[in-house]
């Protein structure tokens, strides 16, 4: 008789866990700036001092800035983790519309009120793949979109365009081109 009560009461727990997560994200905002495109060129590692015989390949990378903002009752300094989900749609090499490649990058200790910059990053060989080319450029890109969550919970986003183009069932993924973080 008492396992019934027992369940509703770590039930009860736990929808008071939730909540109070859903509480604590609504507490804050992260406002996203525009994305931002740069062709990079492959570092050179190591410490060699010499002359490379060869020329390195162009990586792009996108940027956006975030700036997380709590409200007064908050008092944060820091959020633990912030999350970016990125959707990048980039022209189908074999001539049939546009890919997704999506990408999702935690952030930890996040400072509440500075400047944080997101980014992720299309490889050498990823370019090759989809341009044919080893040169890297933004047009490559069609559309470029991002949101931010905290505690599981969207507070920020950015889009090139409006609406959630990346959520259209007619648009294609694929995972063998992938978009990498910094640490990748």
């Amino acid at each position: 008789m008492r396992k019934p009560l027992y369940l509703s009461k770590i039930l009860l727990a736990v929808a008071f866990g939730f909540l109070s997560a859903s509480v604590q994200a609504q507490d804050v905002r992260i406002d996203v700036g525009d994305a931002e495109f740069d062709d990079l060129e492959s570092p050179q590692l190591g410490g060699n001092t010499g002359v490379k015989n060869f020329k390195p390949k162009d990586w792009l990378e996108a940027e956006v800035k975030l700036k997380a903002e709590a409200s007064s009752r908050s008092k944060k300094k820091f959020l633990d983790r912030v999350t970016v989900k990125w959707y990048v749609a980039v022209d189908n090499p074999e001539g049939k519309g546009v890919f997704i490649l999506e990408k999702e990058v935690s952030y930890v200790n996040v400072p509440v009120g500075e400047d944080m910059y997101a980014s992720i990053y299309i490889s050498p060989g990823a370019i090759l793949r989809l341009t044919g080319s080893d040169r890297a450029g933004s047009s490559i890109i069609k559309e470029i979109a991002c949101e931010v969550s905290y505690l599981g919970t969207k507070v920020g986003a950015f889009s090139s365009r409006k609406g959630d183009w990346w959520r259209s069932p007619s648009a294609s993924r694929n995972d063998d081109i992938p978009l990498l973080s910094k640490n990748e």
